[in-house]
């Protein structure tokens, strides 16, 4: 009988692993299959959306120059990489949705009214960074890059090594922009405290620098217009911790 008994426990603990698997995937596969139904929406569209992306650096060169292709694939993959990408940032709330449908019923009632509004800031904020990094950003560095070359040798860029930059800028920023909420789960967490991270301004201060050193290209413009937007972002993430985390875990204790 007690061997009976322990097989059923075991049969019943691994019958709902199945299903949260079978579970899991079938949200990875609906995810997958939108990003490939967007893609295959924008794929017709690939060279426009190079174009748009292009034009803050084909607007600055000088006249009589343009981007080149020195890979006989680059035409053909840099548009389709693009497109891949774009079809990935468009499908973001859905992914999102499914992910947070998959782990909302092992949350707390608090847990999930704080959970809706953080995952809906999260996905404005990224599309907020990446907004910033092609409308701010780059004018400001493609400026700089195309006024400061030698006289007499002319700016051709590769088009797979610029798809290869922007791209690297956009998730950088959109990464950058989710500072807030990553301060607001710490504080309401419990790991820290707004004083602690008052005290650890300076501290802050530094490794934004560092961080837009290490993601940037090795110039001060984009460096500074990651760092300042990311010591920025941490300010407002304190104030949202002081707001929406309840006083007894913003305040350090004595």
């Amino acid at each position: 009988m007690t061997g009976d008994h322990s097989t059923t426990d075991t049969n019943e603990q691994v019958q709902p692993l199945i299903s949260h698997l079978t579970e899991l995937r079938d949200r990875l596969l609906k995810s997958v299959l939108l990003v490939l139904l967007f893609f295959l929406g924008l794929f017709y569209f690939a060279n426009d959306l190079y174009t748009y992306l292009s034009e803050p650096l084909t607007a600055l060169l000088p006249e009589g120059t343009s981007m080149i292709a020195t890979d006989v694939t680059s035409p053909f993959f840099a548009p389709f990489k693009l497109t891949l990408v774009v079809a990935i940032f468009a499908a973001i709330p859905f992914i999102l949705h499914q992910a947070w449908s998959f782990i909302a019923p092992g949350l707390y009632q608090h847990e999930k009214r704080m959970a809706v509004p953080l995952l809906i800031s999260s996905v404005m904020l990224f599309y907020s960074g990446v907004a910033f990094a092609y409308f701010v950003v780059f004018p400001l560095i493609f400026g700089f890059f195309t006024s400061t070359g030698p006289e007499g040798v002319a700016m051709m860029t590769d088009i797979s090594s610029y798809l290869n930059f922007v791209l690297k800028l956009f998730f950088a920023f959109g990464i950058v922009f989710e500072i807030p909420i990553a301060t607001l789960l710490l504080i309401w967490s419990g790991a820290t405290t707004v004083e602690s991270l008052k005290e650890k301004r300076a501290y802050v201060v530094v490794g934004c620098f560092v961080v837009g050193m290490l993601l940037t290209p090795p110039d001060v413009i984009s460096q500074t217009l990651l760092a300042m937007p990311m010591w920025l972002l941490f300010e407002v993430g304190i104030i949202l911790g002081r707001i929406f985390v309840p006083r007894s875990r913003v305040e350090a204790p004595e």
